[in-house]
């Protein structure tokens, strides 16, 4: 099979052991730097270059597309989904992943446990949510980042008031979580 590994880091330890996994088990592989990649709309067959040629056909990508880079790479990735190429990630999910209200959405349609969450926009209904949610302490989180990178323990009503506030002035949406204790 030939394989396509969708990574701004060739060097990094997960993508070589991405590779020599796949070479253990007899595939061709090559490591495609994702921002190399011009996406080919002008043809009725969709195409992709890559590095200023035309791509040649993969059996498989596995797209390992950095937060940096969302917006390019899933379009990259969509353009694999259109010439049939297999992406065990799909743009679709890799987006999802990327929003966190979209996917706590998705677990609670689901029926996966979440803690109790929720979204609001308007400074009059701040104090009502945290009070949904079971009361302070909080976690406030931005709807996008990774890593705990936009993650607030807000102690008391105040403090999250005062944060969601903050936040929602500055054209951040926020999600208002009951702290899980550990």
């Amino acid at each position: 099979m030939k394989l396509g590994i969708l990574s701004r880091a060739p060097r990094a330890y997960s993508t070589k052991r991405l590779v020599a996994a796949a070479e253990e088990r007899g595939h061709t592989v090559r490591v495609l730097d994702t921002l190399r990649f011009a996406i080919d709309l002008s043809r009725e067959e969709p195409e992709l270059q890559y590095r200023g040629k035309p791509l040649t056909t993969y059996d498989a990508v596995l797209p390992r597309i950095g937060t940096s880079i969302t917006f390019f790479g899933l379009a990259v990735v969509r353009q694999f989904e259109q010439m049939r190429v297999y992406t065990p990630n799909t743009s679709t999910g890799i987006a999802n992943s990327r929003d966190k209200l979209r996917s706590t959405q998705l677990f609670s349609s689901h029926g996966v446990g979440i803690p109790a969450t929720t979204f609001v926009r308007d400074r009059g209904d701040v104090l009502p949510a945290i009070e949904r949610v079971g009361g302070a302490p909080v976690v406030i989180k931005l709807l996008e980042g990774t890593q705990g990178i936009g993650v607030i323990l807000a102690p008391d009503n105040k403090v999250a008031e005062a944060v969601i506030e903050t936040l929602q002035s500055t054209r951040q949406n926020v999600l208002i979580q009951q702290l899980i204790a550990e």
